[in-house]
């Protein structure tokens, strides 16, 4: 038997590489988690060890796998850390663009939600009720956690709802903005949340959300996920306007009007 050519084993490295890649853009593999052994991988893609080891050496120049001896292998970064781009820097630093973000997310979310009641696998609705769980335990013990796990917590639930949308560029497109998004929801913990009606508000919109989805009620949850969000970004306002109130009255009690 002639032994393959240069060509025949560049050709199995390539589709090794890329059945890994989609798994990787799916979601499967995600960004610094280390890969399954070679073994469950050969097992999972069918492939030999060989094969499996061509293709990891065209994902590592690629620089989408990373290789630390004595650990294994992981899913490289595969996009610069928000801190390294000058215009993440300039929509952080801003607070006027919270409400630009509440308006990405409210476009974004809401098509994820209504695409996650259409798409998901109960597989995905396991690790959805996981999340929202976390959530709602998170709320019963407001005093025993700090504001940016609560954050963190809220975060992950929206996102796995995301996830369960299979739509990878979607998903990509919101791991992209963490850091923004992030802000939004720390502001929601800590502006919103010490206050029972908002909070029970948040509470029932959350519910509705989880429930929308789960039971495969596309619209419903479409609207769910756009009614959380402008739902935060009117209590905000009204935040905002009842400050300027005190401010003005203050003002006036201490003659300047």
């Amino acid at each position: 038997m002639m032994p393959p050519s240069s060509v025949e084993r560049r050709q199995v490295a390539d589709v090794v590489a890329e059945r890994i890649e989609r798994l990787i853009v799916d979601g499967v593999l995600k960004t610094g988690q280390a890969l399954p052994s070679e073994r469950r991988l050969c097992e999972r893609l069918g492939i030999s060890r060989s094969a499996l080891r061509e293709g990891m050496r065209v994902l590592r120049a690629r620089g989408i796998i990373q290789t630390a001896h004595g650990k294994g292998s992981f899913v490289a970064s595969l996009s610069p850390p928000a801190d390294a781009s000058p215009l993440m820097h300039l929509f952080g630093s801003q607070p006027r663009t919270l409400y630009d973000l509440l308006e990405v997310r409210g476009l974004l979310e809401a098509e994820s939600a209504r695409l996650a009641a259409l798409r998901g696998t109960e597989a995905d609705f396991i690790l959805l009720g996981r999340r929202y769980r976390e959530m709602v335990d998170a709320h019963a013990q407001l005093e025993g956690l700090d504001a940016r796990e609560h954050a963190r917590r809220d975060h992950a639930f929206h996102l796995a709802i995301c996830e369960a949308s299979h739509n990878p560029v979607l998903v990509h497109t919101l791991q992209s903005l963490t850091d923004l998004l992030l802000n939004t929801v720390y502001a929601s913990v800590n502006n919103l949340y010490h206050r029972p009606p908002r909070m029970k508000q948040i509470e029932r919109q959350h519910s509705r959300l989880y429930h929308a989805v789960i039971n495969r009620l596309p619209e419903q949850a479409q609207r769910a996920a756009r009614d959380h969000i402008h739902g935060i970004r009117d209590s905000f306002q009204e935040i905002e306007q009842e400050e300027q109130r005190l401010i003005r009255a203050s003002m006036r009690l201490e003659g300047w009007g």
